[in-house]
């Protein structure tokens, strides 16, 4: 296969799969619309869309199949099959497949094994029977359009059958030819239901000419030939004569269909209808030539468009589609140079790039305010600014909506909904929000366990529900928002709740609580998140809410998210995932403690304080702070890390925050603020808590970057625990 061909290949490989996304999009949103006709035509584009491409590649086991699909959505498109739950299952499932399709025959090149031939068997029986339904629908039409039609000549044919309008010129015999011979031939391309003779040009008996033609026809013609091929029968005898073709209804729709498909390119009306099919070069030609001679009062020349339905070469709905299509592709012309498509691995060779010019960038700002050369300090200042700019601009590449992720689970909130029996709404919000691609990528499972946990275990059965006198529909809420420079995606239901106290009891019985000890409600909800913590008698009527849970955890984790979990009895459940917006590149603050370096995500900086003497001789006390009347706890970072020395005679305090909660990080120095370029860890520090990452600094020296969420989680609990041990004692 050569080079091109290959890139064509994966590039239709991607656009089958973005088809497919939205093909199943469009039938989830028909299934509670079955009457949208604007979407049952997107999902026949979609499949008609990949079918065609397919065929282009010689990929036959794609066409094959697809074919069927395309053929049950044109019957649903034509309103000879009914939108039903059965038949939505079938499309869902025959999307599934078509994805298998493309996955194993296009992407890698192999044939099926047998267990998707056999299911491909099965979808084909299933598909089978809506079209042998509407078979039945389409006879019974087909039989009423066997009586012979009186026509005028022309308009809209409601039946499956072509019309021909036809009046030869006189001379016609003259010039040798026989008009019942073309009769004979058009018959030879399909069947002739019906057809009227017109006497209409049939003049008195005196002034008749034996070898003159008078006689026009009306014709029905049923037959799967297109309109250039009926048109070539009467090729001969079109000089002076007057012939019309008009396609059937279901054909006038599929002129405009395709035209709708056509790729976007500076295409004019007449060669957008000749492409399709809609239109003859003749006809084109007839149409051209009238509208040259033909002028308005104004000068102006009339629309060629009006010139072709005044003919009746053209339906004016196929005119107007083709017209649409015309203003789209002004449109997409305008905006073409706007998008492209990158692949994947160049962006994130590009953020690599940016990273190491971000270091580079500090590196020459370092050694620029060691020299005290103010010109080379304000060319610094200048270049680390483009960098910065450089940096912003590399990082929006890579950040993509989450409503994409989000829209998958419309279908599987569907198909488990029916599988447990229970009816359940999914609610999405904010999905528009953007975060970096390689975190969207990472989310989705845990995401998938969270909201298949909160449809079998949150969410109650109907009989349940309807006995608390709660609707019978339950409602899965995702949500997302932007905070503190981070990205909080929320999965809530409406269902029972936790039960706390057998949550608590369980706590203690495995040591991970104190007996005496009792934790604020939230933090007995998170232990579910240890590992094998939910059992069945953990939570009563939601056994196994937390298996798996602490893979979730860790996987959260491993993005540097955070995930915690509240819960009201009766009320629902709601579990907050909160995740860095990226994974490459943030802005810092720079600390020290001792002869080591840390970096605070800046946007998690809220100010910076002196330790006092007072606050120092209580620290070893306490383990909070008094920051104006509020009670700040607080995390010795020299203690925490272990770092050697006595520390510095003047300490500061860092204040964080992180999902509304404020803590404190004592440190030696406080440095400035610096753009970080985030360097993982190996596994030998994946225990290390309190740290996320390291970077490099200016100096070459590497600093470690400080997990706040983990720190400040940390340092309240520990505050708790104190208050709680405080109020034992008394």
């Amino acid at each position: 296969m050569s080079l091109d061909l290959d890139q064509a290949l994966q590039t239709y490989i991607a656009e089958a799969r973005e088809l497919l996304q939205d093909m199943e999009d469009s039938l989830l949103r028909l299934e509670s619309d079955p009457n949208d006709a604007d979407t049952i035509g997107a999902i026949f584009r979609a499949a008609h869309t990949i079918k065609g491409s397919a065929g282009l590649f010689g990929l036959d086991p794609i066409v094959s199949f697809t074919h069927i699909v395309e053929d049950v959505l044109d019957r649903v498109r034509d309103g000879d099959v009914v939108i039903e739950p059965n038949l939505i299952a079938v499309l869902l499932e025959s999307g599934d497949h078509m994805l298998h399709l493309v996955n194993v025959v296009a992407a890698q090149g192999e044939k099926l094994d047998a267990d998707a031939i056999k299911r491909e068997g099965g979808l084909r029986i299933r598909l089978q029977a809506y079209q042998d339904n509407s078979s039945e629908v389409s006879h019974a039409i087909q039989v009423e359009a066997e009586i012979p039609l009186q026509s005028s000549g022309g308009g809209l044919v409601e039946t499956d059958n072509w019309h021909i309008s036809l009046r030869f010129g006189q001379n016609v015999m003259r010039d040798g030819m026989d008009p019942l011979s073309f009769l004979r031939y058009l018959s030879t391309l399909g069947e002739i239901v019906s057809i009227t003779t017109m006497f209409d040009a049939l003049p008195i008996a005196d002034e008749m000419d034996a070898e003159s033609c008078y006689l026009g026809f009306e014709i029905d013609f049923k037959s799967e030939a297109d309109k250039a091929t009926i048109a070539g029968v009467f090729e001969f005898a079109r000089e002076g004569s007057l012939i019309h073709i008009l396609p059937p209804h279901s054909k006038l729709t599929e002129y405009v269909e395709l035209i709708r498909s056509l790729p976007e390119s500076e295409t004019r009306l007449g060669e957008i209808l000749v492409t399709t099919g809609a239109l003859t070069q003749q006809e084109l030609e007839a149409g051209l030539s009238e509208q040259q001679t033909s002028a308005r009062p104004d000068g102006s020349t009339t629309p060629l468009g009006e010139i072709l339905v005044e003919q009746r070469s053209v339906e004016h709905e196929v005119v107007q589609a083709a017209l649409d299509k015309q203003t789209q592709s002004k449109d997409s012309k305008s905006k073409e140079n706007r998008y492209i498509r990158v692949q994947a691995d160049k962006l994130d060779e590009l953020i690599n790039m940016v990273g190491e010019l971000v270091i580079a960038g500090a590196g020459v700002s370092l050694l620029a305010q060691r020299v005290s050369d103010n010109p080379l300090q304000e060319a610094a200042s200048v270049m680390s600014g483009l960098v910065e700019e450089i940096r912003d601009g590399a990082l929006r590449l890579r950040m993509v909506p989450i409503g994409e992720t989000f829209n998958r689970f419309q279908r599987v909130v569907r198909d488990v909904g029916r599988e447990l029996g229970k009816d359940i709404e999914l609610v999405i919000t904010g999905a528009d929000t953007e975060l970096d691609k390689t975190v969207v990528e990472k989310i989705g499972d845990p995401l998938m366990h969270l909201v298949r946990n909160a449809m079998d275990h949150g969410i109650e059965s109907a009989a349940i529900r309807q006995a608390t006198g709660k609707s019978v529909k339950g409602t899965l809420r995702l949500n997302a928002y932007h905070d503190s420079g981070s990205i909080v995606i929320e999965i809530v239901d409406d269902g029972g709740g936790l039960n706390r106290d057998r949550i608590l009891q369980k706590a203690r019985d495995r040591g991970l609580i104190a007996p005496n000890v009792t934790p604020p409600d939230q933090e007995i909800y998170n232990m579910i998140f240890e590992a094998g913590f939910s059992t069945a008698e953990a939570i009563t009527n939601l056994s196994g809410r937390g298996v798996g849970m602490d893979v979730v955890k860790r996987n959260i984790t491993a993005l540097r998210g955070t995930v915690s979990l509240d819960s009201a009895v009766g009320q629902g459940t709601t579990v907050s995932i909160r995740l860095p917006l990226t994974l490459a590149i943030i802005d810092g603050f720079l600390v020290g403690v001792g002869k080591s370096s840390y970096i605070v995500p800046l946007d998690m900086v809220h100010e910076c304080i002196e330790l006092t003497e007072n606050d120092r001789q209580a620290a070893s006390e306490r383990s909070y702070l008094n920051l104006r009347g509020e009670v700040l706890p607080f995390v010795m970072l020299r203690d925490h890390f272990e770092v050697e020395g006595s520390g510095a005679r003047r300490a500061n305090v860092v204040v964080v925050s992180c999902a509304g909660q404020k803590a404190g990080l004592v440190v030696d120095e406080l440095m400035g603020e610096f753009q970080t370029v985030i360097k993982p860890l190996g596994k030998i520090f994946s225990t290390l808590r309190g740290i996320s990452g390291s970077t490099i600094l200016g100096s070459g020296e590497v600093a470690l970057i400080l997990d706040v969420p983990s720190l400040v989680q940390q340092a309240v609990n520990r505050e708790s625990q104190h208050v709680s041990t405080r109020q034992v004692i008394h």
